[in-house]
């Protein structure tokens, strides 16, 4: 048998869910009392619940965010895309060394799908999960090898969304 690593979750699909189950994870961690690193790839608004919750959760909960506040035109992305994808992956290597028990790659499989971080980069990453931590890769479009390296996948599926009905998103439920 190979080296023990942690395990590796992966939520992905084109429904809503992925990111709130992984933050439902981290919930669910904290109450243990486990310590909690989440990274937000191509995320930079600091107006959303899960970024304004920080003071009161910390030290046990750290939120990094490595995105602009505006969405990207994936079809084109901006040279700043690829360097804050990159800087967010180089801090997930750093943060895998402090043994998190659970570590949130939110995003990362859109960022791989898209190519503003490098698909073997990401491998290598997970090949390093220490064995106490748990590791959550959240984004649509995940990889196959993505998806064929983890432990668990669940794919989310939209069957109906308030939003196609006009609702905008609210706050505290959507951000």
């Amino acid at each position: 048998m190979g080296k023990k690593r942690g395990n590796i979750h992966l939520y992905t699909g084109e429904g809503e869910g992925k990111t709130i189950t992984a933050f439902g994870l981290a919930l669910r961690a904290l109450g243990h009392g486990h310590k909690v690193i989440i990274i937000q790839f191509m995320k930079g608004r600091r107006d959303i619940g899960e970024y304004k919750v920080k003071r009161r959760l910390s030290p046990e909960y750290e939120i990094h965010q490595f995105g602009r506040k505006e969405f990207i035109d994936l079809k084109n992305p901006e040279p700043l895309d690829f360097e804050l994808a990159k800087k967010g992956l180089e801090f997930a290597k750093k943060a895998l060394k402090k043994k998190p028990d659970l570590l949130i790659l939110d995003e990362i499989n859109l960022a791989a799908a898209f190519k503003l971080i490098k698909l073997e980069e990401v491998l290598e990453l997970l090949n390093n999960v220490p064995e106490n931590t748990t590791v959550v890769l959240t984004g649509r479009r995940a990889p196959k090898e993505l998806i064929e390296r983890a432990d668990l996948v669940t794919e989310m599926k939209e069957i109906k969304h308030p939003m196609k009905k006009g609702v905008l998103a609210r706050r505290g439920i959507e951000y």
